[in-house]
């Protein structure tokens, strides 16, 4: 699997789709071709309820509403869940930095950086747990997407799986950070988000219950800086060797400000994270399917529990 990155820091160059699918390596995974603007942004707006359901403003294709932006993050917290998982249970593991040749989670080589993904797994099943009341799920089983598609081989060693992990996590900072944004004029009533914004059983939200689901996007998207930067920490750099799966991870910390990496939305339009995630939730050459429900059920045995709860 060919994976590549030329910027490590995401500062001058953002999301687009043919620079994430580098990054990510699905380029190289013969799925270049998906059509963006029609194809894939429909079936991920079947994936996500549709906009029959959630009320899109048809006017504007940057334009979301609260459920878009919830179910949205429902799944992209799903898929961390099933990435982090199959980290933890995959040849992953046997990198010397991690578990090493051999090791186990409970006799890992590091067992800081193990924790690192441990830590992260129980974070984003957490997440879900919220967005998933939020849209008015019951349960996990029923969530809009159920198996998610890695580039074959992205869970058989670090240096297939970091460049997906970091690629993956700079889009979950990009869409709260964009979240952040859309919340804050939603209850504000700034053009082109004037509508009336409403409950999974159609009641209005508050102005204030929308500000607050702001703060709640970022502190989301804190914890989601964290996992980045723990990830870029994971294989060890040393002076004088700085580049691991051609990713200048030095310093682990590189950024001034988090990026939205080119996203102008969380829901709709070809610069949403939808568009930009739709590639893990669609079959293809190249590609391998995980079960999420899988990653759940297994999760308690791996996972390293965090603490604290909503601002």
């Amino acid at each position: 699997m060919k994976v590549e990155e030329k910027n490590g820091s995401g500062l001058s160059e953002g999301l687009g789709r043919r620079h994430f699918l580098q990054k990510t390596g699905l380029a190289a995974a013969g799925i270049t071709g998906l059509g963006l603007v029609a194809g894939v942004h429909a079936s991920a707006g079947t994936l996500l309820g549709g906009e029959e359901r959630w009320g899109g403003d048809p006017d504007d294709e940057n334009s979301d509403t609260t459920q878009q932006i919830f179910t949205a993050a429902l799944i992209a917290e799903d898929l961390a869940t099933t990435m982090y998982y199959n980290s933890l249970v995959g040849g992953v593991m046997e990198d010397p930095n991690l578990a090493g040749p051999g090791g186990s989670l409970s006799n890992p080589a590091s067992l800081a950086k193990v924790g690192y993904l441990q830590g992260a797994l129980s974070a984003e099943i957490a997440h879900a747990n919220l967005l998933r009341e939020l849209t008015g799920g019951t349960t996990a089983a029923k969530d809009p997407v159920q198996t998610f598609y890695f580039p074959t081989g992205t869970f058989d060693n670090l240096n297939h799986f970091l460049p997906i992990l970091i690629a993956l996590e700079d889009a979950f900072i990009g869409a709260y950070l964009t979240a952040v944004h859309e919340f804050s004029l939603m209850a504000a009533q700034i053009e082109p988000y004037e509508r009336v914004q409403k409950d999974p059983n159609g009641k209005p939200y508050k102005h204030s219950e929308l500000a607050y689901f702001a703060q709640v996007a970022s502190a989301i998207q804190g914890v989601e800086s964290e996992h980045r930067t723990l990830a870029r920490a994971i294989p060890g750099i040393t002076p004088g060797n700085t580049v691991f799966a051609g990713i200048n991870l030095f310093p682990a910390d590189n950024l001034t400000y988090e990026q939205t990496d080119g996203l102008t939305a969380v829901y709709n339009g070809t610069a949403s994270a939808v568009a930009a995630l739709t590639p893990f939730l669609t079959p293809g050459s190249g590609k391998t399917a995980f079960s999420f429900g899988t990653a759940l059920a297994g999760s308690g045995k791996v996972f390293e529990p965090t603490s604290g709860g909503l601002p």
